[in-house]
């Protein structure tokens, strides 16, 4: 998944682009933050897509009011930490903006003026958008060559993310989520919104991110209601993302299930029945292990799957099957017997964990 001409281009052009641009650019290149630019949204504000003169483009990142966002200077150190790393699995961070802006507000049922400071960031443009447009559309969804690839590209990005700062803590996401992971022309992932827990402060973070909607399913336990932590946060997360990938549904999270539990309980039983390659394809037709699954159709007769069934790679079928066990294992509710990222990478590439 080597990037191409443009690509590499583009990232060249990017990388002379001032790191601190002024508000009114960035909201002019966004069209005044128009519904028509918005790219998505997430726990601390809403993305929009920017188009410099030149025709590049970028994506900018508006931070909402009520971010827990520092101090000026604790800001800077922090953004420019940030934009320090560098990885083929995680969005690279441009820039920043952080100005004073007047605002109309109303106060005891009178308008008033005030100055607000508005945060924004800023960065590369990647065109293929998130990951949950394409693995929950049948129609869509790529064939598990492809699947596996972007499976261990989030584990490379998330590997780097936790060990980028030798003799530091590791740099949790704590939002690892489908809408959170971009994918590139090559169909290569890359984690967006890494490192706003270290930026805005983890105990903001946690509050801030537990009261936006959307994002149930995807926590921790032991951070949803603790308030707890740590770099196996992220790895539950991550348990969650691969079993949406290998199984193209979408965990079934509720007001009393926020850890998706059962969702979990359903891939294990799933898991329980795949006895042999045979039964793996006919719980999993909704996977495109091959390019011949093209459509799942309810009515297929047991001829109909045996016939595919024997045209399958059987590496696939060993592949989906370790990335549902991997994802069982990031799951549990004891965070420590959660794997470490490293030790999921090594499973992952075939390598015998030490």
């Amino acid at each position: 998944m080597a990037a191409d001409a443009s690509s590499g281009s583009q990232s060249t052009l990017l990388s002379t682009l001032p790191n601190n641009l002024p508000y009114d650019f960035l909201k002019d290149i966004t069209e005044g933050f128009s519904e028509a630019r918005k790219l998505g949204q997430g726990a601390f504000g809403t993305v929009y897509k920017g188009t410099l003169q030149d025709g590049k483009l970028i994506a900018v990142k508006k931070l909402a009011d009520n971010s827990p966002v520092p101090p000026e200077k604790q800001f800077k150190i922090g953004v420019g930490n940030l934009m320090a790393l560098q990885h083929t699995n995680i969005v690279r961070l441009l820039g920043y903006c952080r100005e004073p802006q007047k605002k109309v507000m109303e106060h005891n049922g009178r308008y008033i003026i005030v100055d607000v400071v508005e945060s924004l960031l800023y960065y590369e443009y990647i065109p293929n958008g998130n990951l949950g447009k394409y693995i929950f559309d049948k129609a869509s969804k790529p064939e598990w060559k492809t699947c596996f690839e972007i499976i261990k590209g989030i584990c490379q990005g998330l590997r780097f993310l936790h060990k980028a700062m030798d003799g530091h803590r590791p740099i949790v996401h704590l939002d690892l989520q489908p809408s959170n992971i971009l994918l590139d022309h090559n169909m290569v992932p890359k984690i967006s919104d890494f490192g706003l827990a270290r930026l805005f402060g983890e105990e903001q973070t946690r509050i801030n991110t537990i009261n936006v909607v959307g994002k149930k399913g995807y926590m921790a336990p032991e951070y949803l209601y603790r308030g707890e932590i740590s770099a196996r946060s992220d790895i539950y997360s991550l348990g969650i993302v691969i079993m949406e990938i290998t199984t193209g549904e979408m965990n079934s999270s509720s007001d009393k299930d926020m850890s998706a539990r059962d969702f979990i309980d359903k891939a294990r039983l799933r898991l329980n029945h795949f006895s042999d390659g045979y039964s793996l394809l006919v719980c999993m037709l909704s996977l495109r292990l091959t390019p011949l699954i093209l459509q799942v159709q309810q009515t297929w007769t047991n001829e109909h799957i045996a016939s595919v069934y024997s045209k399958l790679d059987p590496v696939s079928l060993q592949e989906v099957r370790t990335c549902i066990e991997i994802a069982l294992k990031c799951v549990v509710v004891d965070q420590n017997k959660r794997p470490s990222i490293v030790e999921i990478v090594e499973e992952l590439n075939g390598m015998k964990a030490h």
